[in-house]
């Protein structure tokens, strides 16, 4: 997005909704303040933001994962959470939880901006006003992400520590 854009990275930031794989990932491109995008730009943006995993394992030639990706999300999410702990005020960050701003439509839980605080989640934040295309792209990611959820809570409601 900022190599489009041509901005600097370090002061780029793409909200990012839904979910973990794929179609149920939805960036919301259309918030990005002072941000043109053609449609060509939009679908190929999104279609990176979305498939940027797969980008990574078809570099290394199938002999590795994202996990250096999602290890450097997870330190930064971390250290965000950490900060909040600590007093600091308007943290604001992407996170997948239990949550009502898809929980209408069928999604129990749903990667949204949240506000973090001292004990954690403070407000979950709604998706604010989506263009046509996230619309779209919300709409037919429900029921995939939806099943996912559903296969997750089977999977966790069943498992047993090894003794």
């Amino acid at each position: 997005m900022a190599e489009n854009q041509k901005w600097d990275v370090a002061n780029v930031n793409v909200t990012v909704v839904g979910g973990h794989a794929g179609t149920t990932i939805v960036p919301l491109l259309s918030q990005i303040k002072g941000a043109r995008f053609s449609e060509a730009d939009l679908d190929a943006l999104t279609k990176r933001i979305q498939f940027g995993g797969d980008e990574v394992v078809a570099a290394k030639n199938g002999a590795g994962s994202a996990t250096l990706s999602m290890a450097y999300a997870g330190f930064k999410f971390g250290e965000r959470l950490l900060q909040a702990h600590a007093g600091k005020k308007n943290i604001v960050e992407c996170t997948f939880v239990e949550s009502p701003v898809a929980a209408k439509d069928g999604a129990q839980f749903f990667a949204s901006p949240v506000t973090l605080g001292p004990d954690g989640v403070q407000e979950i934040h709604g998706l604010g006003v989506l263009s046509a295309r996230e619309k779209a792209n919300y709409d037919a990611m429900i029921p995939e992400l939806s099943a996912q959820i559903n296969k997750g809570i089977a999977f966790a409601k069943s498992w047993k520590p090894a003794a």
